[in-house]
């Protein structure tokens, strides 16, 4: 019995010591996380600050447009800045025409009796070069005060660089209808210069052809410089 009673006191103090060495433990584990979480906070607030320092707005705000211009270029990347800050720009400097800063004109220009051809000329009014590239928007208003939008020709637009007093010409071409017949009586042409929203309203060019067909027969070309 003796023996017994010792043996279990033995157990007992083993028992008490596992116990204490499992408390200690958990407490050191503690420690070690606060301390973990303690160290991780400043770069959480480094990874925020350096998002915020990233351009803001979706695919349509031009940052990544302006990205994409600068990465590996290793050339004048101030359309970039352009882009970001809604600029639109051509071959990376100069910036498109406005229709402010254009004096538009219509006049006809048929070659010949068969063919009818309406050239319509900007030129820059503005103090700075600007560019004209590509095709202009075109629609042609009729007198019974509808308005048809005119198809683009087959042909590729050539760069249009406009410096000050410089004047690019685009045309309308179309059949002349010689029966008498014709169904179409435009009245006026509504332009949109390229890559612009505004538009100015002409006069349809007094003595041009009568247009053979619809104005679906009609074809816009892109612009070209007269020099």
């Amino acid at each position: 019995m003796k023996h017994t009673r010792i043996a279990a006191h033995a157990a007992i103090g083993v028992v008490a010591t596992l116990s204490l060495t499992a408390c200690g433990g958990d407490d050191s584990g503690k420690d070690s996380s606060a301390k973990g979480s303690s160290s991780s906070a400043p770069s959480s607030s480094s990874s925020s600050s350096d998002g915020d320092s990233k351009p803001k707005g979706g695919s349509g705000s031009g940052g990544s447009e302006a990205g994409n211009a600068k990465s590996g270029s290793g050339e004048d990347t101030s359309a970039g800045a352009g882009a970001a800050n809604g600029t639109t720009n051509t071959d990376g400097k100069v910036k498109f025409c406005k229709t402010r800063d254009l004096a538009i004109d219509a006049g006809d220009a048929a070659p010949d009796k068969d063919s009818g051809r309406i050239n319509i000329t900007m030129i820059n009014r503005g103090s700075t070069t600007c560019s004209a590239t590509g095709f202009a928007g075109v629609d042609i208003k009729d007198a019974d005060h509808t308005s048809s939008p005119i198809e683009r020709g087959h042909a590729q637009p050539r760069i249009t660089i406009l410096k000050p007093g410089d004047a690019a010409v685009f045309d309308l071409a179309y059949d002349i209808d010689k029966t008498g017949g014709s169904l179409a009586h435009p009245t006026n042409i509504l332009v949109t210069p390229p890559n612009e929203t505004h538009t100015v309203t002409l006069n349809w060019p007094a003595g041009a052809g009568k247009i053979k067909g619809a104005y679906t027969d009609v074809q816009v070309y892109p612009t070209h410089t007269t020099r």
